[in-house]
C-alpha cells in the first residue's frame, strides 16, 4: 500500500463503480488529516498540490511531507500536481517524487492542448507517471487561474484527445464551477453519459466544493472516477481556528490551531469519501 501512483487507484475505481476522492491540502496538518481519513475509512486516496501551493512551499516540501505521512499508512496514497500550468512544472514534479501528474492545457486551442500534453506524457510514461488532462472549461477561480466562461466539453473531441495524446484520465466540464457555488449548479449530466459512452479512460470531476450529494453520486454513477475537493477544505481549517479564538482568544500555540483545523477538515473528507462510495474499498483492491 503506501505510497502509490494513481494509475491503478482510478482504473479500480472505474471496474468498481465509485470515484477515488482527491483533496487539496496547503500544509502539514490538511496532509495528516486527509490520509487519517483515509486510513478510518479504508479508502484509496490522492493528496493534491496546487501551481500556488507549490510556489508558496515547493514541490520538495510537499512530496517529503506525503512520503512521511504516506510510507506510514495502510491504504494507498497517492501525490497529484493539480491544474500543472507548464510543462516545466511538471516535469519538475515527476522529479521531485510525485505520483500523479495534470497538465492543464484549457486555456489554449485544441490543438495546442493536445501538443501539450503529448509533450507531457512523453515523460511521464516511462517513469510510470500517470497524466490527467482537462479539456472543455470549467468555470470559477482556480488558484490564479480564472475561466470567464464554462466551455462544456464535447464528447467526440474528447475521444480524439484520449487518443492522441495517451492521458491516463481526463477532466470535463459539464457545468462545475471552481470555488464555492453562487447559486444552485446546473449540470450537464446527459453529456457526462455521452463522453462516458465514448471514452475509455477514467474521467474526473472538478470543482465539487459546493455541489449536492446528490449530484456527485449521480457523476459517479454515470463514469467519473475523481472527484476534486479544494475550497471547502480550505473553509473547514480555517473555520475551525476562528471558532477556537472566538471560544479561547488568548490561544497562542500553534499546535492547537492546527489540531482543531485537522479535526475538521478529517471530518469533512470522511463524509466526502462516503459520497463519492470509496469508502470499505481498501480490502477489495490490489496495489
Amino acid at each position: 500500500m503506501a505510497f502509490v501512483t494513481s494509475k491503478q487507484m482510478l482504473l479500480d475505481a472505474q471496474a468498481g463503480g465509485y470515484a477515488v476522492g482527491a483533496f487539496n491540502v496547503e500544509n502539514m496538518e490538511m496532509v495528516k488529516a486527509v490520509i487519517a481519513a483515509a486510513e478510518e475509512l479504508q479508502a484509496p486516496v490522492m493528496l493534491q498540490t496546487t501551481p500556488s501551493t507549490v510556489k508558496y512551499g515547493t514541490l520538495a516540501t510537499f512530496a517529503a511531507l506525503v512520503f512521511a505521512e504516506a510510507k506510514k499508512a495502510k491504504v494507498p496514497v497517492a501525490l497529484h500536481l493539480d491544474h500543472g500550468s507548464s510543462f516545466e512544472l511538471a516535469v519538475q514534479a515527476i522529479k521531485e517524487g510525485y505520483t500523479s501528474i495534470m497538465i492543464d492545457g484549457s486555456a489554449v486551442s485544441f490543438e495546442e492542448n493536445i501538443e501539450l500534453t503529448k509533450r507531457v506524457v512523453a515523460v511521464a510514461s516511462p517513469n510510470d507517471i500517470p497524466v490527467e488532462a482537462e479539456l472543455g472549461k470549467v468555470g470559477g477561480k482556480e488558484d490564479d487561474l480564472e475561466a470567464e466562461a464554462d466551455i462544456n466539453t464535447d464528447p467526440l473531441q474528447a475521444k480524439e484527445f484520449v487518443e492522441r495524446t495517451g492521458i491516463n484520465s481526463l477532466a470535463i466540464a459539464i457545468g462545475t464551477a471552481h470555488g464555492f457555488y453562487a447559486g444552485t449548479p446546473v449540470l450537464d449530466k446527459e453529456r457526462l453519459s455521452e463522453i462516458k459512452k465514448v471514452v475509455s479512460v477514467p474521467l474526473v470531476l472538478h470543482g465539487a466544493s459546493g455541489l449536492s450529494d446528490e449530484d456527485v453520486r449521480d457523476c459517479v454513477n454515470r463514469g467519473i472516477c475523481k472527484v476534486n475537493f479544494a475550497t471547502e477544505l480550505r473553509a473547514a481549517y480555517t473555520d475551525g481556528i476562528k471558532h477556537l479564538f472566538t471560544d479561547k482568544p488568548d490561544t497562542i500555540d500553534p499546535k492547537d490551531l492546527g489540531k482543531v483545523g485537522m479535526e475538521n477538515v478529517k471530518k469533512l473528507v470522511m463524509d466526502r469519501m462516503i459520497v463519492c462510495g470509496c469508502n470499505s474499498k481498501i480490502k477489495s483492491i490490489t496495489y
